[in-house]
Order: C-alpha cells, then sequence, then structure tokens
C-alpha cells in the first residue's frame, strides 16, 4: 500500500470540498482521511494501491472541485495502519 499527503489550496473551505472527496473516496479503494487546516488549505492523508490511489487523486482534480483548486501540492506518506475506511476530520 502507498500514500499520498495531498494539500489543496483556493476556494476550498465553505463548498463542500471535504464532503466531496469523501463522496468520490466510495468509488475507490482508499482509505484515509480529508480536513481543513487553520490556514484555509485542505489536507488529504490517503492510502491504497499505487493504482488505485492515483486514479481517486486523478478523480478528484477531474471533478466539480477543480473550480475551487488553485494549487495542489502532493507528497508520499506512509500509510497509517488504523486507517479504516475514509473519514472527515476537523
Amino acid at each position: 500500500m502507498q500514500g499520498a499527503l495531498v494539500h489543496y489550496s483556493g476556494r476550498v473551505q465553505g463548498v463542500g470540498f471535504r464532503y466531496s472527496v469523501k463522496r468520490i473516496a466510495t468509488g475507490f479503494e482508499v482509505v484515509g482521511l480529508v480536513r481543513n487546516l487553520p490556514d484555509g488549505r485542505v489536507e488529504l492523508r490517503a492510502g491504497g494501491t499505487a493504482a488505485e490511489l492515483e486514479e481517486f487523486l486523478v478523480a478528484i482534480r477531474e471533478s466539480h472541485l477543480r473550480h475551487h483548486i488553485a494549487e495542489e501540492s502532493r507528497a508520499p506518506l506512509e500509510p497509517e495502519s488504523h486507517w479504516r475506511g475514509f473519514a472527515i476530520t476537523h
């Protein structure tokens, strides 16, 4: 399993971004979480097979959310063993 830490900036808070990401996640074999950050960005921590993870991230970029994303930064992340499903946290 691979993991990714992704930060989205732009108009990504207060527009249903986290809920949309969670809804998109249901179509993929991924685990993780999405949360708002105090600086106005949204953080995504996700894990899955390399192919599923990449397809999930592409699906986010190609969804209606693309209009809200000004910048996306991505870094590798060791998936956390306690992740089960996909959650929205605060």
